[in-house]
């Protein structure tokens, strides 16, 4: 994505929504994710990531994209880059999540707002009103537990 004024705070209320998936991902071993990558069995990681995607979001929100890359070197942490997409409502965001043996990132490349509204302020608080609305509530306590 051609990097704007705007691209930073959009790219941290994605990361902010997608974080919990992105830990669900890095619990898996990375030897397995790149052997994935590696034999193009894009359909076990496509499995993998609506799995972790399921605990937080609605189906279909967070899929897996079109492939994915690692690096891999003697001595080194492997790191594993994951295309995908997110489908909030009215918008599609297309991205790199990044994962390393310490931490995750996330590199978006193009968000398509289906109704934009003009306004860059104004397309970034949809933005993360629509993701907000993609999340599964967590019910609210019974009295009878507190």
């Amino acid at each position: 994505m051609k990097k704007c004024s705007f691209t930073d705070q959009r790219e941290r209320i994605v990361a902010e929504a997608i974080s919990p998936v992105a830990s669900e991902l890095r619990l898996l071993d990375a030897a397995d994710l790149i052997s994935l990558l590696r034999f193009e069995l894009y359909g076990n990681l496509s499995d993998l990531v609506s799995s972790a995607a399921e605990l937080y979001f609605h189906p279909g929100t967070v899929v897996f994209g079109s492939g994915g890359d690692y690096r891999l070197e003697w001595g080194g942490p492997p790191e594993i880059v994951l295309d995908i997409e997110i489908k909030p409502r009215g918008i599609t965001i297309y991205s790199q999540l990044t994962l390393t043996n310490e931490q995750a990132g996330l590199d978006i490349k193009h968000i398509a707002f289906h109704e934009s509204c003009g306004d860059p302020d104004a397309n970034s608080r949809m933005l993360e009103e629509r993701l907000n609305e993609a999340r599964f509530v967590k019910g609210q306590a019974s009295p009878l537990y507190g």
